[in-house]
This record gives C-alpha cells, structure tokens and sequence, in this order.
C-alpha cells in the first residue's frame, strides 16, 4: 500500500498496466488490418469514427485519472474504508456520464459528421459505425472504474488478466463479423464495432469478477457505500472533472485534426489511421511509466514525503525516454513491415513513410512530456493539467489551421504538429512542479 522510489517500484507497478495495454492495441492493429482488408475507404472511414468514440472515451479516462490518483492517496494514508467510499461513488458517477455521452451521440453525432465532413459516403459509414459503438461506453466506464482501483490500491497485475479476455473476444468477433466466418453474419465494418462492444462487456464482467474472487469487495468495503455520498461525489468531481475536460480537449484535438487530414482526401485519411495505429501500439510503455509516475507520486505525497516527488519523475522520465528511442530505431529500419500489416497498397505505403520519420521523433518527445505531465497529476492540482491542455491544444489547433488548411501542406508536415503540443505541455508541466506550489495540497 506504502510505495518506495526504486527502479524495481516503477517497473513493478507499470509492468502489469504495460501488459494490460499491449493487448488492447494488439486489438487495434488487428481491428485496423481486418478493416484495411475491406478496402482504403473503410480504413479511412474507420479511421474518423474510431477517434470520436476516442473522445467520448476520454470522459472515462479523467474519471479513471482522478480516481487513481484519489485511492492511492488513500492506499498511501492507509484509509480501506476510505477506497471503498470513493469506488462506490466513482461507479455511479461513470454511469451518469456514459448515459449522457450515449444520448449525446445518438442526437448530434450525425449532425456534428454532416457539418465537418466533406465526403458523404464516409458520414454515412462513421454515423453507423459510431451508433453501434457507442453502447460498450458504460460497461468501458465500469471497467475504468475496476482498473483505477487496481492500480490505485496495487494490484495492478490484474488488468493483464481482464485486458487478456476482452482481446480475446474482440479479435475473435473481429474475424467473424467483419468477414461472415463461422456462420456469423458478414458485417463489413460495423461488425469492427459490435466486435468492441461485446468485449467492452467481457472485460468488465471480469474485473468486476475478479473483485468478488480475491474478496477485495470486502477488504476494501468497496460496495457498502452505494448511497451517494455528494462531499465525495464533489471531491472525485474536484480532482476529475479538470483531467475530463483536459482529455476531451485534448482528443477533440486530435479529431479535429484527423478532419482537417480528411479535407486532403480519403487516402491521407487511411494513412493516419494506419499511423495512429503503429505509434498507439508503440506509445504503449510510455502511457504505463506515466500512469505507475501518477500513482506513485500521489502515494509518496500521501506519506508525507513530498521531497522524494522529483527523484520519482526523473526515473520513470529516463525509462520512458529510453524505451522510446528503442521504439523509433524499430519503426525507422522496419517501417515497410509494419505498414505491410494493414494494406498491400504499395502507394498507400508510400505515402505513409514521411510522416512515420517525423512521428518517431515527436514521440521521444512525448515519453517526456507525457510522464511529467502525469507527475502533475499525481500532485492532485488536476487544474494547472486543464490550463496546460488548453494551451497546447489551441497552439497544436494553430499550426494544423495553417499547415493543413490553408497551405494543403504535405502529410508528414501535418503530423509535425505533435512537436508544438507536446513543447507547451512540457515546459508548463515543468515550471509548475518546479514552482512547488503543488506542496501542502489536500485531496
């Protein structure tokens, strides 16, 4: 419950979140291939209607951000009653939330595709595509919610288990609905969103039985607080509610983005969707150092040791570093390889080498930036997170409107604008922890 700065900590703590990641990805890269398999328009449009289920993912993602951060306070205050109060409550407000990304989806979705989009046959397969989706969002939430308990309270190991049996079950459907294999009828693309769905619903039938299991409902008092409780409804709200909107600011980027590279035409679109998915599988180890770099920082501070805060960031920080270089010399000697995975298409492969020698640098970038920022977090003052996204989302917004819209620059100078974003978030994350005007903070 009581973590120590150690290499061995980081790696014990990141290790299983790194795991549990990998297997989601490895969906994603199998979900991309078979989708690519369909042809270069449902990659593309594939591509746009993933990125906005992204964003209404987000909302679970800041929960899940603030909730971690909150039981590891706890875990590090040794309060299990205190675990439980906030699970309880962090459930019900997850599925509040859901319940209103789904009614949102179902309203404005079409609309917010017909207005942004210029190519109709790609509205119209992201609006079904995305109409399907978006039913996994509150067992997702759920599952989130198990997730931040595991890592917050330290028994992370279990997420590999839970991601093991979602992926297993997406990969299976992906196979056969999107192709009509074993008797199950030939979706095309929206058997890619039926497919997540039911494994959306198998990861959380897991986590939440894994609980039941190791009888943690019952060290932790986890299910003895379902009456709401609103000073700790406010308290999750207080530390999640800037990390939601930070993530939302900071997808919504992403999407926005993603719709100025459809304004280039269907190709560049299937491009960066074959891009977004070989860097998100890769980015992998630094999302795991920069959530174990989030825990432990709100653990450390919940003992009383503030002082060990920055010796904890510059580790994880030469780790992630490190695993990033090692990433982009793979990427840069087998770039044909990879890109083999998702398409035939000799010139959709060209095309993509460009940006792929742009990303690899903006992503040791990113291994940095990311893990600082997260140190932020874990500081519990999620606030100075949201000013910082909100900067870096409009400086990245800027360079895209510029680069993109007006100039029609080529592809891999689009994707350079993860350089701008991921400067602001690094130097304003840093100024702030070394300000230390985080000390003292009560959460």
């Amino acid at each position: 419950m009581q973590l120590e700065v150690t290499t061995r900590q980081i790696i014990k703590i990141a290790g299983p979140i790194c795991l549990a990641l990998i297997i989601p990805q490895i969906n994603h890269i199998t979900n991309t291939a078979f989708v690519g398999r369909l042809g270069e328009f449902e990659l593309a449009a594939n591509g746009i209607a993933g990125i906005y289920y992204l964003v209404m993912y987000m909302i679970a993602y800041g929960l899940n951000n603030g909730m971690q951060v909150l039981i590891a306070r706890r875990a590090g205050q040794q309060q299990f009653s205190g675990i439980g109060q906030l699970f309880s409550n962090g459930i019900q407000v997850g599925l509040f939330f859901s319940g209103l990304a789904i009614l949102l989806t179902l309203l404005a979705a079409p609309w917010f595709f017909s207005k942004s989009l210029h190519d109709n046959h790609i509205i119209a397969a992201a609006v079904s595509f995305i109409r399907i989706r978006i039913w996994g969002l509150p067992f997702l939430m759920m599952l989130n919610m198990a997730n931040a308990f595991y890592i917050g309270s330290g028994h992370s190991k279990v997420l590999a288990v839970t991601s093991l049996f979602q992926e297993m079950m997406n990969i299976f459907f992906d196979y056969t609905l999107i192709f009509g294999k074993l008797g199950f009828p030939a979706m095309g693309l929206n058997g890619a969103a039926t497919a997540s769905v039911i494994a959306e619903v198998t990861g959380c039938g897991v986590a939440f039985s894994i609980l039941f299991l190791k009888r943690y409902h019952l060290q932790y008092s986890l299910f003895s607080y379902l009456r709401l409780n609103w000073s700790i409804v406010r308290n999750i709200l207080n530390v999640s509610a800037p990390l939601i909107v930070q993530f939302l600011f900071s997808i919504g980027g992403w999407f926005v983005f993603f719709i100025f590279i459809e304004h280039l035409g269907e190709r560049p679109l299937a491009v960066s969707n074959m891009l977004r998915s070989i860097f998100g599988f890769f980015g992998i180890f630094t999302w795991a150092l920069a959530a174990a770099c989030n825990t432990m920082v709100s653990n450390i501070i919940g003992q009383g040791r503030p002082e060990q805060v920055f010796p904890i960031i510059r580790k994880i920080v030469g780790l992630s570093a490190g695993c990033a270089i090692a990433m982009c010399v793979v990427v840069n000697l087998f770039p044909y390889t990879l890109l083999h995975i998702y398409t035939n298409s000799a010139d959709l492969i060209t095309m993509a080498i460009p940006s792929i020698r742009v990303i690899t640098l903006s992503t040791i970038l990113m291994a940095i930036a990311a893990v600082v920022m997260s140190g932020v977090v874990g500081t519990g003052n999620t606030r100075i997170n949201l000013v910082t996204e909100i900067i870096a989302v409009i400086g990245y917004l800027v360079y895209c409107d510029i680069v993109i819209e007006r100039m029609r620059s080529e592809l891999h100078w689009a994707w350079g604008a993860d350089f701008i974003y991921w400067i602001i978030i690094f130097g304003i994350s840093y100024w702030y922890l070394r300000s230390g005007r985080w000390k003292g903070k009560e959460i």
